[in-house]
């Protein structure tokens, strides 16, 4: 399968296909409110203003399965990151990244880049670059922070 294949659900719970996404550079990032890394929305608000004009898009995924750093529902979580970080990139609805109820789109990801060691998902704000054509080029640790990822964006644009 290609990542285009896959649907994914909006914080309404209404099924979006990734088709919609196709021509567009991504990154994919899982993410929680309550998670030492959550500032970073700040700079991924700062990429996606960049370069959303040039074809850049931000998917969000919220994931509660890391100490529990994101309770609440959809809406809560959106209008969290909407109020505190000024965030105008799609929130989809929280997902699991690992284990038996993984979104298949994150088990798609780790498949096509696995991390250190294993494939696993080690925490909150995990990032994967996806090209125009839909290949998942690069994959990021929590602790790369947005702006250290800008370089590889403007490539592939």
């Amino acid at each position: 399968m290609a990542i285009y294949d896959y649907q994914v659900k909006t914080t309404s719970d209404a099924t979006v296909s990734m088709e919609q996404y196709k021509d567009k550079v991504l990154l994919i990032v899982n993410t929680a409110i309550g998670c030492g890394f959550t500032p970073q929305y700040e700079g991924l608000e700062k990429l996606y203003k960049q370069y959303q004009e040039q074809g850049f898009e931000i998917l969000d995924f919220p994931c509660n399965q890391f100490g529990h750093q994101a309770p609440g529902t959809n809406q809560e979580l959106s209008d969290f990151c909407q109020m505190n970080y000024q965030t105008t990139f799609q929130t989809f609805g929280k997902i699991d990244v690992n284990g038996e109820n993984a979104d298949p789109l994150f088990t798609f990801l780790k498949g096509e880049k696995g991390g250190l060691l294993s494939g696993a998902i080690k925490w909150n704000f995990t990032k994967f670059l996806v090209d125009r054509q839909g290949n998942v080029v690069k994959r990021y640790a929590p602790t790369v922070e947005p702006e250290k990822i800008a370089g590889d964006i403007e490539q592939l644009l």
